[in-house]
């Protein structure tokens, strides 16, 4: 069984691939050409089963869903002060959306309420899609939101994310720390359930093709 990620976004491609270690694991455009997926969803889960469909469904155009599943991830930061925005917006939080110019804007926004930071969450919603049916999963990392920014590491807003419990942002933690706390990797953690469940179907399938 192979794993083909709804995404080519590389810091998502390196923590999900470090964290799986196990599986072989390809971004999308190792299989094929990147596509525009449209998160129209109305949360995490949503937008993450939309991708991870969108994605099976690929899978399926290209014969391999005897070989692929789908993986999907939806993120983002929630800060309190901001009223748990951006939220599911935080990739696109911006405009023009970059990693700059989204942490950028939240800065300025809360400094706006002359504020220096807030208490915060991360959350991720993991999907995956495959011939054996759909499931999603969550994790989250609570701490604080800061508007200066501390840290080359990660990306996203981790310059700006003090996690609970210590004194340094997601952007100046080693990577193998952040790979133990992270939301992602929470979500994954439940992901694996999942998937060792899903592996075996697929042998079992394998074992009775051969078989006949």
């Amino acid at each position: 069984m192979k794993i083909l990620l709804a995404t080519s976004n590389k810091g998502k491609v390196k923590e999900i691939k470090s964290f799986l270690k196990e599986y072989e694991i390809y971004a999308l455009s190792e299989i094929c050409e990147p596509f525009e997926i449209i998160e129209d969803g109305s949360s995490f889960k949503d937008n993450a089963l939309i991708k991870a469909r969108a994605v099976y469904n690929k899978i399926c155009e290209l014969n391999l869903q005897d070989e692929f599943i789908a993986l999907s991830d939806d993120s983002g930061i929630s800060v309190d002060a901001l009223g748990g925005r951006p939220g599911i917006y935080s990739a696109r939080f911006s405009e023009p959306a970059t990693d700059e110019a989204n942490r950028a804007k939240l800065i300025f926004e809360l400094k706006e309420l002359d504020l220096s930071s807030s208490p915060a969450h991360y959350t991720a919603c993991i999907a995956v899609a495959s011939k054996f049916g759909e499931f999603s999963m969550h994790g989250f990392m609570y701490g604080t939101a800061i508007t200066e920014e501390r840290g080359e590491n990660g990306f996203g807003y981790d310059a700006l994310f003090i996690p609970n419990g210590l004194n340094k942002t997601l952007g100046e933690l080693d990577d193998d720390i952040k790979l133990e706390i992270s939301h992602r990797s929470k979500g994954l953690e439940l992901a694996k359930f999942v998937l060792t469940s899903i592996e075996k179907k697929f042998n079992r399938s394998k074992f009775i093709k051969s078989s006949n």
